[in-house]
């Protein structure tokens, strides 16, 4: 006996909502950009603030300069280590423009 489709299709995952950020902060007291990523931008801008991240204790307070969207953590990663690959400040200050006074 021959097997009859219903019709029916199963259900499709929700598509991922989360989207991630790269974003470049910087410091007037250190003088300082900070490069970064997070799915949580305005709550990551707060621990930075807030002293609980270690590499950014030093430089309080930091303010947000620049801040890139993607859809995979992957991507904004990958956006990440390449700007955290330029060897000069010159590169960030192009990207952001002048830094902030």
């Amino acid at each position: 006996m021959a097997c009859k489709r219903s019709g029916v299709r199963a259900p499709l995952p929700p598509p991922n909502l989360e989207m991630f950020f790269l974003y470049i902060l910087w410091s007037e007291s250190s003088k300082k950009f900070y490069v970064g990523h997070s799915a949580d931008l305005d709550g990551r801008l707060l621990r930075h603030n807030s002293g609980r991240s270690k590499s950014t204790k030093g430089g309080l307070p930091w303010i947000l300069v620049h801040s890139e969207e993607f859809e995979t953590k992957q991507l904004a990663v990958t956006r990440e280590l390449e700007i955290k690959g330029w060897k000069s400040a010159v590169r960030i200050h192009e990207l952001v423009g002048e830094r902030p006074a």
